[in-house]
């Protein structure tokens, strides 16, 4: 493999394994000169552990990396850098009280003689980029003051500073409007007209069939199929995503639900970047139902819940719990007292207090259930209901005062659930439940909402994994760029038809 080599890098038998995990399995991976190489698959499929491989920010566990002919080791970002590999990610990584110059040059900073920053060079330097992308961005402007597409260009330039020849872009165009999508494609195309490689990775399918020249297919951590995009069509693309495999489910073939628990009536929300993140949406969730949001990254689930909890309190539109309405102005605490109560996404961050014990954990939410004579909690009452918790959930731990984070991921998880459950809630929202959970942990998490659907609790939980919306929904609730784009009984669904309702709303 040369220079004229049509093809510019390649991976040849990478693997990566985690613990219990094998999330790479001997993979070939093909990015050819100057194209736009889509590369897509589920959630769990591998693309982001492939593209931290080839930005070194993590070293495969065996395999070979090629570069223009040479095999090369990607031990640091930095080293991938010197080698022209640059990547964007998802979430953006500026600093917003700095220029864009600033933010370009943060690390690396030009200089000349004894001067620590040389700052005519780096904004010279910073306007020739802006110029090279179409862009009349000041290299003076601060960051804060652009839109989140101009945000995402100057990540770009980021990376083409440094004389980027592969540019890695995950899902860059999330959080833009359709006119920041159009302005980003014109400068996907310029850059693969100056020589550029584009690695792109999406999961809108129409997207990917506008801007891709070719695509690469991955499954369960493996190499599925590559193709030119010309020769293939959106069906053929979710065929080779899906598989065959068979749908287990955990739901009982005589499923019983009762009256209207949740009513929710023309929701919008306005993200930060001025766009609809949940746009007009409407729908129910009987008692004993379990109903299933599917959507990728970005579809507005998060959000979503975010509004029905109170948590984003500048939303429009109307919500009913038992037939009474949720004032909009009402706060968080006062919609867990009504009967609402949330399993967020990020555990981590929004979930856990890492450092305090698991009886903490549990209680915290409800402790106001639990005090004597309105002035102190009962400790009795209080370690009696623990108790009680950690057997129903089958919580694994030594001692209810031990940490929550010496916990495994699916043991924290259950504890966060089992918080919610002790505010008694007759609505239980449960956002991504089984991430960073393991496949034992993810069944035991089902069963356990199956069980609360059996006694009557309403279940609103969102997935962006197709076997698992399949398995444990009732019903199941498509949403795609803010919108609601189908409203499914799971006895009717299909996976491809899930698939492409996710890509609808762009």
């Amino acid at each position: 493999m040369s220079h004229t080599d049509p093809i510019i890098l390649q991976t040849r038998a990478v693997s990566m394994l985690f613990p219990g995990t094998l999330a790479l399995d001997n993979v070939d991976y093909r990015v050819w000169r100057g194209k736009v190489n889509v590369i897509i698959g589920e959630n769990g499929a591998g693309k982001s552990t492939l593209m931290k491989i080839l930005a070194g920010v993590q070293q495969p566990t065996s395999g070979e990396i090629w570069l223009n002919g040479k095999q090369v080791q990607l031990s640091s970002t930095r080293a991938a850098s010197k080698l022209g590999i640059g990547m964007v990610h998802q979430e953006l990584n500026l600093f917003e009280n700095l220029s864009v110059a600033e933010n370009i040059f943060l690390g690396r900073e030009l200089q000349k003689g004894v001067q620590p920053i040389d700052e005519k060079a780096q904004e010279a330097r910073t306007a020739e980029l802006m110029q090279r992308l179409d862009q009349a961005i000041s290299p003076r402007e601060l960051v804060a003051n652009l839109k989140v597409g101009q945000q995402q260009l100057v990540e770009i330039a980021k990376a083409l500073a440094e004389n980027t020849d592969i540019l890695i872009l995950d899902e860059p165009t999330s959080a833009l409007s359709k006119t920041e999508v159009e302005i980003l494609f014109r400068v996907i195309r310029e850059l693969t007209r100056q020589g550029v490689s584009i690695i792109y990775i999406s999961h809108r399918l129409e997207e990917l069939m506008a801007i891709g020249d070719t695509i690469t297919i991955l499954r369960d951590g493996r190499f599925q199929a590559e193709a030119q995009v010309s020769e293939i069509d959106v069906p053929w693309i979710v065929r080779e995503m899906l598989g065959s495999e068979p749908v287990s489910s955990f739901l009982t073939p005589d499923r019983q639900f009762g009256p209207t628990v949740l009513e929710a009536e023309n929701i919008t929300c306005v993200g930060p970047a001025g766009n609809a993140v949940v746009n007009d949406v409407s729908f129910s969730v009987r008692a004993g139902e379990i109903v299933g949001i599917y959507g990728l990254m970005g579809a507005g689930r998060t959000e979503l819940f975010e509004c029905l909890l109170g948590t984003q309190p500048s939303y429009l539109g109307k919500l009913w719990l038992d037939s009474k309405p949720v004032p909009q102005r009402l706060s968080t605490a006062d919609r867990i007292r009504m009967g609402m109560s949330l399993v967020p996404e990020d555990r981590k961050r929004t979930g856990i207090f890492p450092i305090s014990s698991v009886a903490s954990n549990l209680t915290i939410a409800s402790l106001w259930q639990r005090l004597e004579h309105r002035f102190a909690i009962s400790h009795k009452q209080e370690m009696a209901v623990v108790s009680s918790t950690v057997s129903n959930l089958s919580i694994k731990i030594s001692s209810p005062e031990v940490a929550i984070n010496a916990l495994s991921g699916g043991n924290q998880q259950k504890v966060v659930i089992g918080r919610s459950l002790l505010t008694n809630p007759r609505l239980l929202l449960l956002d991504e439940p089984s991430r960073g959970i393991d496949i034992g942990a993810k069944a035991d998490v089902f069963r356990m909402m199956v069980k609360l659907s059996e006694q009557g609790i309403a279940v609103l939980f969102s997935t962006s994994d197709l076997k698992e919306i399949m398995a444990v929904s009732d019903r199941i609730l498509v949403m795609s760029g803010g919108k609601l784009t189908a409203d499914i009984p799971r006895a009717a669904a299909e996976e491809s038809a899930l698939v492409k309702a996710s890509a609808q709303g762009f």
